[in-house]
């Protein structure tokens, strides 16, 4: 049998070299890491933070052991500090000028304490539901319903400094937010993370952009949606556009939700890469676009959350829909809404932990072929309300009559699927 000769010199001096580049690649990885964690840990104490959960009354007990998180995107025209956006900013987000807020998106973000995957749960903004300041709205209106009650009482009060105003009236808003989402799915909230039109534009700036996916050329002048079909990266106005299309979709709004759920997903994706964490460059862009545009509860420890989302990354995360009984329904007043079985909302949302539930929401009964209607604001909210106009991206327009589709499979933080 042949003996097998001794390295050379040479290679053994390369293996050597091999080895310390390992080392010091793991060792850079490594201290990178730490500089995230210490960059993210200091972020506690300079982002707008909310004591709204502490004033939500009547809070349910959960039936399981999940940790809820309520997500919120808003279309607020000032910044975290209540102060309002310059008009060039809000021509860059492509704003109209409309008072007051509405939470286009809400989401809560289920993450069971056994390790079992996380479920990002989307709720329309057209949900029909009960709301803190009396009778039935939008989803979406709770929050400004409520803003705009306090602005007034304080006002009565004497109070006419503006930021101020801002400021209070938010926190009343999002009190009424998450005591309507508790109410409405009949779980506790655990914290609450909100974010703007602005800080949404800024992340997506800071973190390169976001990848996403056509099935189609889409063009819509209400939203500024202009893209070719295929796979592309959008930040800025344009990834603001994206999501915010609701025109011209099939499905109106609930193919917008499926375009969130897509540009999430890939963002949670990227933004929880070694590319961005360990870029110091990135991530100082990242935590900036974060102290002036995100509200966190007092008790959200950022770093504990994002080291729990990073176990995520992989793909164990599913945007779903709750079931919608139809999504051509009429409120009293005529308004534009969908309609929602609560206890078949609240049996979806609690089996999402529990694992039996199939995951993706069932077609709303009665509406395979039925989409988002024209408009959803061409009716006043509920009179009394004090409730501001819908933006103009919701006046009028929406799916052509026709053309519904099956509900999408889920969709998970690891794929960049193409959509409508």
């Amino acid at each position: 049998m042949q003996a097998v000769k001794p390295r050379s010199r040479a290679g053994r001096m390369a293996s050597l070299a091999l080895r310390a580049c390992v080392a010091s690649l793991s060792f850079t990885v490594l201290a990178v890491t730490g500089y995230a964690d210490v960059m993210l840990g200091s972020l506690r104490e300079s982002v707008t933070s909310t004591p709204a959960l502490d004033r939500v009354p009547d809070t349910p007990t959960n039936p399981d052991d999940a940790i809820d998180i309520l997500l919120v995107g808003t279309d607020s025209r000032t910044d975290a500090q209540g102060d309002p956006l310059p008009p060039e900013t809000l021509r860059k987000l492509r704003t109209g000028n409309e008072a007051g807020v509405r939470t286009d998106t809400i989401i809560i973000l289920r993450l069971p304490g056994n390790g079992d995957p996380a479920h990002a749960v989307s709720i329309p903004r057209d949900s029909w539901v009960e709301v803190p300041t009396g009778g039935k709205a939008k989803i979406t209106a709770a929050f400004n319903l409520a803003k705009q009650t306090e602005i007034q009482r304080l006002r009565d009060e004497g109070i006419e400094d503006q930021a101020f105003l801002e400021r209070q009236s938010d926190e009343a808003g999002r009190q009424a937010l998450i005591q309507t989402v508790q109410d409405f799915v009949d779980i506790r909230i655990d914290h609450y993370a909100e974010v703007s039109l602005l800080g949404f534009y800024l992340l997506t700036e800071a973190i390169g952009g976001v990848d996403v996916c056509l099935k189609n050329p889409v063009y819509d002048p209400k939203s500024g949606a202009n893209f070719p079909e295929g796979h592309q990266t959008v930040s800025g106005s344009d990834a603001l556009a994206f999501v915010r299309q609701r025109h011209n979709l099939t499905r109106g709004d609930l193919d917008r939700i499926v375009r969130q759920q897509v540009f999430l997903g890939s963002a949670l994706n990227k933004v929880l890469s070694a590319g961005t964490l360990s870029d110091p460059t990135k991530l100082s862009q990242l935590l900036a676009a974060v102290r002036r545009s995100v509200v966190l509860d007092d008790d959200l420890d950022v770093l504990e959350f994002v080291k729990r989302l990073r176990g995520l990354a992989a793909g164990d995360v599913e945007f779903v829909t709750i079931p919608v009984v139809t999504i051509t329904g009429r409120s009293p007043d005529g308004q534009s809404i969908v309609e929602v079985d609560v206890d078949e909302v609240r049996e979806f949302v609690h089996e999402l932990v529990d694992g039996h539930s199939e995951s993706a929401a069932p077609e709303p009964s009665g509406t395979s072929a039925a989409p988002e209607p024209s408009g959803t604001s061409a009716a006043p909210e509920p009179s009394g309300t004090s409730a501001a106009p819908e933006p103009s991206d919701t006046d009028s327009g929406g799916a052509p009559a026709g053309q519904g589709t099956p509900p999408p499979e889920p969709i998970t933080a690891g794929d960049v699927p193409c959509v409508n």
